[in-house]
């Protein structure tokens, strides 16, 4: 989280206790409940902020601030967190890179929240620049404008998405049940060997012009998911190529075709199908102790990258909104949990681990966005530069 001014690590510990900490999870921890056959169960525990903040004295003539921050989070990526307390943590670096002039570090243990339900959570303790008592406003989907048909083409065209969705379900729930089995993806550059879930973690992020997705999206006619997907498939195509080309970057040298055949590279997209309980609905949690949903109820979507070399580079958004609108004429997200909730449910909690493990563990990447707000927005009075999410372990 990078901030546009000095962070006062004060004003933090003072919001943090009227927000964050009157959420559940945030001030809790996970015990074993021995009167329900020894299956966990949250309680209420007191929170000491000076354990869970942390400002570190940092020389401030560092020579590469960029380099420090990325040195700084993969040094706790070694660690973890103590799990005598709630489990989460606040790095507060008052460091000046190009982009901000301080940086929040958010480390929050997975069992807390799935992504999408801790994110909305941070969003919920921002408020707005111009207007310091109100919520961010996140864009909503716009309805699609109905076609006016006549009442014989809207009931073909239904009954041939109903075939189109129910075809495509059933191919993606082959395809998962196959991945968990025994379908791998090719062996590449960017897959990690065994165990690489427990090495530490390097963590690198970039800003890219929402801009210039835009102008490339309204030309093609297309989403910024699938802008996005289709830059993702360009540059990994091109790393990977360089890679097996034997990583030359000779200036002037002709690119050539290093990709191996039908190279089979897909990414796990973990999708929460349980409806987002939104900001308002989390900010009343933490102000007057409302109720909202909470949990992880996650589907899985097996989404295939096009690895290859493109004459046209806009080839390979073309690529990405055939595979995101195929993919939207899906049920996958919501058989998967099934799948995965019956596994749960019938072999115990370490088959359903194993289970997710052997999928994630036979991809290659994990892919994911979530929509921002429309204001400037600032964390505790603190205005914003921006707010990048990343995972490990």
């Amino acid at each position: 989280m990078g901030c546009k001014t000095r962070i006062y690590p004060d004003v933090f510990k003072a919001n943090l206790s009227h927000t964050l900490l009157r959420h559940p999870r945030f001030s809790g921890l996970q015990v074993m409940d021995e009167r329900n056959k020894g299956e966990m169960k949250w309680v209420r525990t007191q929170v000491d902020l000076e354990k869970h903040v942390i400002v570190p004295k940092l020389d401030p003539n560092i020579d590469s601030p960029k380099k420090f921050l990325e040195d700084y989070i993969y040094n706790l990526s070694k660690t973890s967190i103590d799990e005598s307390q709630p489990l989460w943590d606040l790095h507060l670096l008052n460091l000046r890179t190009s982009e901000s002039e301080a940086v929040g570090v958010f480390r929050i243990h997975h069992s807390l929240g799935d992504g999408t339900s801790l994110m909305s959570l941070l969003l919920a303790c921002t408020r707005q620049m111009n207007d310091p008592l109100a919520l961010p406003t996140v864009p909503i989907k716009k309805q699609e404008k109905k076609n006016d048909h006549t009442w014989f083409w809207r009931i073909t065209s239904m009954f041939w998405s109903s075939f189109q969705v129910f075809l495509n379900t059933v191919v993606d729930v082959f395809m998962f049940i196959a991945t968990a089995l025994f379908l791998k993806d090719t062996q590449n550059p960017l897959k990690g060997p065994p165990g690489v879930e427990f090495t530490p973690r390097r963590i690198v992020y970039r800003t890219v012009s929402l801009d210039d997705i835009k102008l490339v999206k309204n030309a093609m006619n297309t989403t910024i998911n699938d802008v996005a997907l289709g830059i993702t498939q360009a540059g990994l195509s091109r790393y990977i190529n360089r890679i097996y080309g034997g990583n030359n970057k000779a200036e002037g040298a002709i690119e050539i075709d290093n990709l191996p055949k039908k190279i089979r590279l897909r990414s796990t997209l973990l999708i929460n199908i349980r409806p987002s309980a939104g900001i308002q609905a989390l900010a009343d949690i933490m102000e007057k102790d409302g109720e909202a949903k909470w949990g992880n109820w996650i589907g899985y979507v097996l989404l295939p990258f096009t690895i290859a070399r493109r004459d046209d580079p806009l080839d390979y958004v073309r690529d990405a909104k055939a595979t995101i609108d195929r993919k939207k004429r899906s049920l996958e997200a919501i058989f998967t949990f099934s799948i995965a909730e019956l596994a749960l449910k019938l072999f115990g909690v370490k088959t359903a681990s194993a289970f997710s493990h052997r999928i994630l563990s036979r991809t290659t990447v994990c892919f994911s966005n979530l929509v921002g707000p429309l204001e400037e927005i600032g964390f505790y009075g603190h205005p914003m530069a921006f707010l990048a999410p990343s995972s490990y372990g």
